[in-house]
């Protein structure tokens, strides 16, 4: 037994025959140590995963929540004429419910008839996660212990040089591309159970899905084509750049991946949304004029607005912008107008052009950068390390050096995989911090009252957690739960009275 478990593990299919000693310390205990740190990553998560599915089974409303919207719903009271005296209006007004919301009453007892469907909701969405992520961990594991990655990456030489002549020492690049094609259909393959059941059993279930299984499949052709087509020159540039560039290969590669996402930003929502979505651009009226005179007021290059027909495949609603310079557009899910006023869309919108107003964008831009300088930083520290590529069963004794994605693999997987989770917390922090201040922006411009109706409203709609788990919601969420946002708007409030 204590054989068994002696070190350095190794996996099961190795390139390296025979019995070798470990020559470093990364070879004899990489596979150990990031085995380890994948059960710890999956225990804490779990256990947060646990607590917000306990949240999702209580049956009570929640105090905090009730105060802040019944807070709402006396304001808007005192704003709104009396019914009885607009008895033609309201009638009128009755046919504005939109999916068992109705706009001319009150939000709170709307969100407590709610609030059973939302912790039934929540609950198959957290046990999915679970199931999903014990299902990933497996799946982990046993590629890692059978020696996997370099079993494909044989059989990726093995198919370039029986079908295409290619060999690993002069196309490298190119095999790599094959083997990162298997890798695509196999991740393709084990996730559609997974995406299926999720779109049409869960999401259907509780009255969100909308599409037909010929439209997901048609989506599924085209997301993976595009994966290709985009992703397979880019790979290659990647590690072109990777080999090309000598010992500050870690600099041009830098470079390289501001461009690339700059132009991304640019041409995605031109000509890759289209392929999935149709934009029309939104009617002149009332609300264009509002909005472009928002646009206006806060010198926001707004040159074109859109509806989304976001309805094609869930009733769940958003809004965003997109663009790069003075060429900015704005996109609305046309769920987000069936299911809130104009003045909330105003605010709303107001709320998104704060994160642009307040620099949000170019930080995000400038946290992603920083990102990637670091993590390609650190990987070039750790591109000769040859004891970790033969840990995972790469033979780097073969007269040919490890391939180049071999070794972005390894490093993102082990040695880069605990500094991306503090990372990961640390910007989910800084997005809870943006919201709240985009949040505190759109107050300032005089609409604090219709953004919490609005967000009452949306979160009414999306059934969203009401109760979350405080610890749970700290890690996951990058948007602060509703009645934290609530409560610190009309905490701003009182500071400006």
């Amino acid at each position: 037994m204590a054989g068994t478990f002696s070190l350095p593990w190794r996996p099961f299919y190795s390139q390296i025959s025979g019995e070798l000693e470990s020559t470093n310390v990364m070879e004899t205990y990489a596979v150990a140590l990031t085995i380890l740190f994948t059960l710890v990553v999956f225990v804490f998560e779990h256990v947060l995963d646990r607590r917000q599915a306990i949240a999702y089974k209580g049956t009570t409303f929640p105090k905090q929540l009730e105060i802040a919207v019944s807070k709402i719903d006396s304001a808007k009271k005192k704003t709104i004429p009396d019914a009885s005296k607009n008895t033609k209006d309201a009638a009128s007004d009755s046919n504005s419910k939109k999916d068992g919301l109705d706009k001319d009453k009150p939000i709170l007892p709307q969100l407590r008839d709610k609030f059973t469907k939302s912790q039934l909701y929540g609950t198959d969405k957290i046990n999915y996660q679970m199931i999903c992520a014990f299902y990933n961990l497996t799946e982990t594991l046993v590629f890692l212990l059978l020696g996997f990655m370099p079993y494909l990456w044989d059989v990726s030489v093995s198919l370039g040089e029986n079908y295409v002549s290619w060999n690993q020492k002069d196309d490298e690049i190119k095999i790599s591309l094959i083997f990162l094609f298997l890798t695509t259909i196999i991740g393709l393959v084990t996730g559609l159970p997974f995406e299926l059941y999720s779109t049409f059993n869960i999401e259907k279930k509780h009255g969100f899905n909308k599409q037909t299984l010929g439209l997901f499949f048609t989506d599924k052709v085209k997301s993976t084509l595009l994966t290709f087509l985009i992703g397979g020159p880019f790979v290659a540039a990647l590690l072109k750049i990777i080999k090309w560039g000598g010992e500050y290969f870690y600099l041009y590669v830098w470079a390289f991946m501001f461009i690339f996402s700059i132009v991304m930003m640019t041409l995605v929502p031109v000509f890759i949304m289209p392929l999935f979505n149709k934009y029309e651009k939104l009617p002149d009226g009332e609300l264009k004029t509002r909005i472009y005179a928002l646009a206006d007021r806060l010198k926001f290059p707004l040159t074109n607005l859109f509806m989304m027909d976001g309805s094609k495949r869930s009733s769940h609603s958003n809004a965003f912008m997109f663009g790069f310079g003075r060429n900015k557009r704005i996109v609305l899910f046309d769920t987000l107008m069936e299911q809130v006023d104009d003045d909330e869309i105003i605010a709303i919108l107001g709320h998104e052009l704060g994160h642009w107003k307040l620099g949000h964008t170019l930080a995000n831009l400038f946290v992603t950068q920083s990102y990637m300088g670091a993590a390609f930083y650190s990987f070039s520290l750790c591109y000769t390390s040859n004891g970790l590529y033969r840990a995972f069963g790469f033979d780097d004794m073969a007269g040919t050096n490890i391939p180049t994605i071999i070794a972005l693999l390894l490093f993102f997987q082990t040695i880069w995989a605990p500094v991306d989770k503090i990372l990961s917390f640390a910007t989910t922090l800084f997005s809870r911090y943006n919201e709240f201040a985009a949040d505190t922006f759109s107050a300032d411009l005089g609409m604090s009252a219709e953004l919490q109706t609005g967000l009452c409203k949306i979160s009414l709609e999306n059934l969203g957690a009401m109760c979350p788990d405080p610890w749970y919601a700290v890690y996951h969420y990058s948007h602060p739960p509703l009645v934290e946002r609530l409560s610190a708007m009309m905490e701003s409030e009182k500071k400006t009275k």
